[in-house]
């Protein structure tokens, strides 16, 4: 095992204004394609490009917010959540080297805090087979929370099987969240005896 000071996140700042468990594996499900990226454990010589991609990510999902000022926040937040044991997994095209995406992990809880993926790659199985790894690291149900102005995201992840479980608010945006789950939870009148 690595100390942790290696593996941590370290305390870069860019200052650059630069613009499923599931029955059928992965790369057998249609449209994923494995050959396409590699995973990889997060570095810190990914850092510059994973604060890239995650701020035009997100400036393409949720423009009405600044997230190129949020940069130094994304840095210290996966350095925090390193510090408690989440994992960081890179996406990376296979043919060009180019980070795709990432997804961190928090394997004890089954928490997903961040899942980002370069626009150029929406629809090319990198957020699939990012979630899968996610899932098979997990030793808990994975969950997570995704904003609701994010539709794309919404669908994506009902169609990866998770289930809404509860509503809430992003406490940095004020936006209102979805929780969802998966595997779901059963409910309550399926527990019941019948």
């Amino acid at each position: 095992m690595r100390p942790a000071k290696d593996r941590r996140v370290s305390r870069y700042r860019r200052s650059s204004r630069r613009a499923a468990s599931s029955a059928t594996p992965p790369n057998r499900r249609r449209g994923v394609d494995a050959s396409n990226f590699a995973l990889h454990d997060f570095v810190p010589a990914h850092l510059p490009e994973l604060v890239d991609l995650w701020v035009a990510s997100w400036n393409a999902t949720l423009p009405a917010i600044d997230f190129e000022a949020r940069r130094g926040w994304l840095v210290d937040h996966l350095a925090s959540l390193q510090d408690q044991g989440t994992e960081i997994v890179c996406a990376l095209d296979a043919r060009t080297g180019l980070m795709a995406g990432f997804v961190t992990i928090d394997a004890a809880s089954g928490h997903i805090d961040q899942l980002a993926v370069a626009r150029q790659f929406w629809g090319a199985g990198a957020a699939v087979m990012l979630l899968d790894e996610a899932r098979r690291r997990s030793a808990a149900p994975v969950w997570l929370e995704v904003n609701q102005d994010n539709p794309r995201a919404v669908r994506f992840y009902e169609k990866q099987g998770f289930q809404r479980d509860g509503e809430s608010v992003n406490e940095r945006s004020g936006l209102k969240t979805w929780r969802y789950r998966w595997p779901a939870r059963p409910h309550q009148w399926e527990l019941a005896p019948g």
